[in-house]
């Protein structure tokens, strides 16, 4: 079963150095387990545009659609047998202090 890793950084997560090269290392690992689908870091939240359907009516805004107090950093897609595995596989991902991983079931048809 796939599992994405969805990375929340906390809006006033300080940038730090190792950050980087400690997801390589996550990459690496899951990678060489046969577990890792896919990954990536996004753009900061001042890159995003939004789109918010009102009626019938698509309004598109530049920028992050709410003030949040944390943001979506990037994610994984791993491959798992159960939502056991995955939580170990998920142990192993690099958080900000404060940050969060939220672990969700691909639907698969």
């Amino acid at each position: 079963m796939k599992y994405m890793l969805l990375i929340h950084v906390p809006a006033d997560a300080a940038a730090e150095a190792d950050m980087t090269e400690r997801h390589m290392a996550f990459a690496q690992s899951a990678g060489s387990r046969g577990k890792l689908v896919d990954g990536a870091q996004l753009d900061g939240v001042a890159t995003a545009t939004t789109l918010r359907r009102r009626s019938s009516e698509t309004i598109v805004t530049d920028g992050p659609h709410t003030e949040t107090k944390e943001y979506l950093g990037g994610y994984y897609v791993i491959d798992c047998a159960d939502l056991d595995e995955a939580i170990e596989i998920a142990r192993g991902v690099p958080l900000n202090d404060g940050g969060s991983l939220e672990i969700r079931p691909l639907v698969e048809r």
